[in-house]
């Protein structure tokens, strides 16, 4: 199985696998199938990043506004995401909205900052 990034959300499509409840004692069969499921995962992720050093594909960043960023706190410390709507950026100051100009930005763990 194979993927192509098209756009934002193709990533999104790799979920972890819901894994099977362990029984109360050891059985060959459930030890099989979780390796199955976590075999089959593993693949597609192999696939995905294979893809990305083969044909130099970048990973695109999800355009935002300044308002509909997450929360930086919550995405941590070197997230990094783009915005539409920054006012004025300066690199490394904290990105304010109300203008037009599209901006990277990352995340120093508080605040979106430019850059």
């Amino acid at each position: 199985m194979s993927f192509l990034v098209t756009s934002d959300f193709e990533l999104n499509k790799i979920a972890a696998p819901n894994m099977p409840l362990p029984p109360e004692e050891y059985d060959r069969l459930y030890f099989d199938q979780m390796l199955n499921i976590l075999r089959l995962y593993f693949n597609r992720l192999d696939s995905l990043t294979t893809q990305f050093m083969v044909s130099g594909v970048v990973p695109p960043l999800i355009n935002y506004t300044v308002a509909t960023l997450p929360s930086a706190v919550t995405s941590g410390k070197g997230a990094r995401s783009f915005v539409t709507d920054a006012l004025g950026p300066t690199f490394g100051a904290t990105v304010a909205a109300g203008g037009a100009i599209a901006v990277p930005v990352y995340s120093d763990g508080t605040n979106w900052k430019v850059g």
